[in-house]
């Protein structure tokens, strides 16, 4: 049975191929890691070389500790780490790592707020269903009155707000871990360390907020599960593309890789997808402006047919017939628009107007969402939809 965790769970939320291409078919990435998982890494290391000396009552000073991260900077950097943002450099991530140490060592001191049980806690839970959950706490502590702290060192550059910190599943999990392990527990504060920010999130999860958590993980387990099963997982494409490891093996950047690769414009030019999607740009184009013109022209003949008061216009070899027909207008207003299907419904004609809602029927259907009975009436072909947008390259030039 496979092991979840916070990070495999939302891998497959963030993008189920990714998922399948890291956990199922253990793919490498192409990229050793990105910078901020870099310069995040060596802040983890630096803060929990602080604690780890405390713990044998020998308080680092913060020369010492600016000293151990820029050391491990340097023996762990290497030229394949990407750094996606172009107006930013390696050096920029490293003093802005160095200033978050900083930041926390003079906000902290001498750190003995509470009592450290553990840093880089690593043990497993498991969930009512028997699912196996990875649990993995940056420092666990305590204080006298049993309150216990899940602690997270995060370098956002973003500040986590209280609506997500009360939403946020990872720490949340934990207090599970947490409430099932200590008995004398009578409190499990969630506590982001927001570093670029200096400022602290704090959350705290009742039992029933649990529950309903640990249900939730339990059915995204079993999505990915069924993913599985049908080995049925889509490219999503969103911001975190441009930080993603497998892009020569995804589907919907492949292709870019490929022309990419193409140093000569004509060389670029030959290539049948590009020539495809190019006369397919144009196909589009053009039928949207002529579906336009053909709305105007719509109108200019319905106006010249009014202004002659004829019903037949004609042309060199057709001719087209504007007759006005009666036509109902539904109640835009969504009160309005209930009160009138419950009055369709109180006289017996429900079932003569209303119709199957297609759109509606098929995401529940392929969601999963119907009753067994009815999608065993129901047959599902594969079929393609086609939609044109910029490339970000482009929108950037």
């Amino acid at each position: 049975m496979a092991t979840y965790s916070h990070s495999r769970v939302s891998c497959f939320e963030n993008c189920p191929h990714q998922y399948k291409l890291r956990y199922i078919n253990k793919v490498e990435p192409e990229i050793s890691e990105t910078i901020e998982l870099f310069m995040g890494k060596r802040v983890h290391e630096t803060l929990e070389k602080l604690y780890k000396d405390k713990k044998f009552k020998k308080l680092v000073s913060k020369a010492t500790l600016l000293k151990f991260y820029n050391d491990n900077w340097e023996k762990e950097y290497s030229d394949d780490i990407l750094v996606v943002k172009e107006n930013l450099t390696a050096e920029n991530y490293r003093k802005m790592g160095k200033k978050f140490i900083e930041d926390y060592y003079d906000k902290y001191k001498p750190f003995d707020q509470l009592t450290i049980l553990s840093l880089e806690t690593q043990d497993r839970m498991t969930l009512k269903d028997g699912s196996q959950w990875h649990v993995r706490i940056d420092k666990f502590a305590c204080d006298d009155k049993g309150n216990y702290f899940v602690c997270d060192y995060k370098t956002n550059a973003s500040m986590k707000d209280q609506e997500e910190a009360d939403s946020d599943r990872q720490l949340a999990m934990y207090s599970i871990w947490v409430k099932d392990k200590f008995k004398d527990v009578k409190s499990v504060k969630l506590v982001w360390h927001m570093l670029a920010f200096n400022k602290e999130a704090i959350s705290e999860r009742s039992e029933e907020q649990l529950k309903k958590l640990e249900d939730e993980t339990i059915a995204l387990i079993r999505k990915i599960e069924t993913a599985t099963k049908e080995n049925n997982f889509p490219t999503r494409i969103t911001a975190l593309c441009s930080y993603c490891g497998f892009k020569s093996q995804c589907p919907s950047f492949k292709h870019e890789l490929v022309i990419e690769a193409k140093e000569e414009v004509k060389d670029f030019k030959k290539d049948d997808g590009v020539k495809l999607v190019d006369e397919f740009s144009e196909l589009k184009t053009r039928k949207k402006e002529l579906e336009e013109k053909e709305e105007k022209l719509r109108d200019d003949l319905i106006a010249f047919s009014k202004k002659l008061g004829v019903d037949i216009v004609y042309g060199s070899n057709m001719k087209c017939s504007v007759k006005e027909f009666d036509k109902i207008v539904l109640p835009e207003d969504s009160d309005e628009k209930e009160k009138l299907m419950s009055l369709i419904k109180q006289k017996g004609l429900w079932e003569e107007f209303s119709m199957l809602c297609y759109p509606k029927l098929s995401s529940k259907i392929i969601k999963g969402d119907v009753d067994k009975e009815i999608k065993n009436k129901i047959s599902i072909e594969k079929d393609f939809r086609l939609s044109l947008s910029k490339r970000k390259d482009v929108e950037e030039e």
